[in-house]
């Protein structure tokens, strides 16, 4: 009886993470989408729009929401820079239903310039029910 019970009981809670996973997996996919059409700015909407949030690269830290999109426009100035970016989302962790990481590789097809890609960890936190990067560490 107590195993039905806590059964009954968890529903719920992996219910709801089923959807976080899905709203994630979804966030990225319109990123993808964005990034592909050339729209940066667009693609910066899933981004915390706060001098809290954080990406880590290559060249160090870049702080705050301005910043992060001026590094995006002056790392790729053109569709050509740009290229076709690809997303494979390897790990969603949801905790406590209000921030999650995710961890992926990332893939921009460039046939003049050469193709790049690598890994990243984002942090994830909901905000006003919206899923926004808070951390991005990308290499």
């Amino acid at each position: 009886m107590k195993l039905i019970a806590f059964i009954l009981l968890s529903l719920p809670i992996f219910a709801q993470s089923n959807k976080d996973d899905s709203d994630i997996h979804s966030v990225l996919h319109t990123q993808e989408k964005l990034w592909n059409e050339g729209k940066i700015e667009d693609f910066m909407e899933y981004y915390a729009k706060t001098e809290d949030l954080k990406f880590i690269g290559k060249s160090g830290v870049t702080q705050g929401w301005a910043a992060t999109l001026k590094r995006y426009q002056t790392s790729y100035p053109n569709r050509e820079t740009m290229g076709t970016l690809s997303f494979d989302i390897q790990e969603v962790d949801v905790t406590a239903g209000q921030t999650a990481w995710v961890l992926g590789r990332w893939n921009l097809k460039r046939p003049s310039l050469g193709d790049v890609g690598g890994y990243f960890t984002l942090l994830l936190k909901k905000i006003d029910g919206r899923w926004l990067v808070v951390r991005d560490h990308t290499s």
